[in-house]
């Protein structure tokens, strides 16, 4: 999915910000966004991510270059003036306001009569299946309970575009997942268009249509989650983006779609060449530990075997991972369905790894 920024409903056009006139938080950047799409902005600490989603929000202001919302620069526009719908991590309602009269607030403001507004609160509270707490103070609800309302807050007016930085950070993981599923459910049931925020790559591939991203102050890659994961542009988001093993090596031959790769211990094997150009470079060799395997029978035509020894082996309930020492790397790791009749392994044995040479991504090295 390519969006252009003729057809773009949110559009970033060579944004850039600094705080201190000198280093740039956010470089160059240019993004477009569909209207109902649902684009996850994804990164470490310092990467950016939250910077553009401020500024695309009115609380922060581009150094350089412009926003556009529906086609309209909103540089110069004031936050509660872009019809914009937030939602933060840690809910922002008004302690001294009910349930009902915390999303009253924002259509009072926007001078909606009283009649308006109480058939829009019973709706919206509705949408989060929160309608039996109208009238409890933010103090009395549990913090899933408390984000329902916040994203009802954001959702009463029914906004053209609703941003949620960080939205479920401060839930326990069962409630998280589960709201993750409330969330995604409810943007595809409206149409809204959603810029969500946030450092957990687990939740991106979960929620979004197109996942950016960031590290540095760059779009380090921009695609939809399945092509992020198993088509990683570079070892940055090779990394960022899910388990990943990596194996040095040197780029021996070059041709086409194929590269030949000599890893540390001498071995040679066959990878997709991803941003390397010339034989003699340096690679690191990206491998899914779940697309490893040691059984022959489970193995494609064409597949890899190669020497490895068990270090370790951890059950995890519907997994097991083993640990491996693979060409000189001590932390290569295979991934395996905790089935019956699955092969144990124990630590110290000799045994041959193998994956499909597709499955091997020839990347920059770090």
């Amino acid at each position: 999915m390519s969006v252009s920024h003729a057809d773009a409903f949110v559009a970033f056009e060579h944004v850039q910000k600094s705080y201190d006139g000198v280093s740039l938080v956010v470089k160059d950047l240019n993004l477009s966004i569909a209207k109902g799409e649902f684009l996850t902005m994804l990164g470490p600490s310092g990467s950016g991510k939250t910077t553009c989603l401020m500024m695309l929000a009115g609380f922060e202001t581009a150094t350089n270059g412009e926003i556009k919302l529906d086609g309209t620069n909103i540089n110069r526009v004031p936050p509660h003036k872009r019809g914009i719908g937030m939602v933060f991590q840690n809910y922002a309602l008004f302690p001294h306001m009910t349930v009902g009269e915390n999303l009253s607030f924002p259509l009072e403001v926007r001078g909606m009569g009283k009649a308006d507004r109480e058939a829009k609160v019973t709706r919206a509270l509705d949408m989060v299946q929160m309608g039996a707490f109208a009238n409890r103070r933010p103090a009395q609800l549990s913090g899933g309970q408390q984000q329902r309302i916040a994203l009802a807050r954001a959702l009463v007016f029914d906004p053209k575009l609703v941003l949620m930085d960080e939205p479920l950070g401060a839930l326990d993981k069962q409630l998280r997942e589960h709201m993750q599923f409330e969330i995604k459910h409810l943007h595809e049931s409206l149409g809204i268009t959603v810029v969500y925020v946030t450092h957990d790559q687990g939740e991106a591939l979960t929620m979004s249509d197109r996942i950016a991203v960031f590290n540095d102050g760059r779009i380090q890659q921009l695609a939809p989650p399945a092509d992020l994961y198993e088509r990683p542009d570079n070892s940055f988001v090779a990394g960022f983006i899910g388990e990943n093993n990596k194996l040095p090596g040197t780029i021996e031959e070059l041709s086409g779609d194929k590269a030949l790769v000599r890893l540390a211990n001498g071995e040679l094997i066959d990878a997709t060449p991803v941003n390397v150009t010339q034989k003699g470079q340096k690679t690191l060799v990206s491998i899914r530990p779940e697309r490893v395997e040691f059984k022959p029978e489970m193995m494609p035509d064409g597949a890899h075997m190669i020497g490895a020894e068990v270090l370790e082996v951890i059950y995890m309930g519907d997994i097991l991972r083993a640990v491996l020492r693979v060409a000189g790397s001590n932390d290569f790791v295979m991934k395996m369905r905790n089935t019956l009749g699955q092969t144990k392994l124990e630590p110290g044995q000799k045994i041959r790894v193998g994956w499909d040479p597709l499955d091997a991504r020839a990347l920059d090295p770090i």
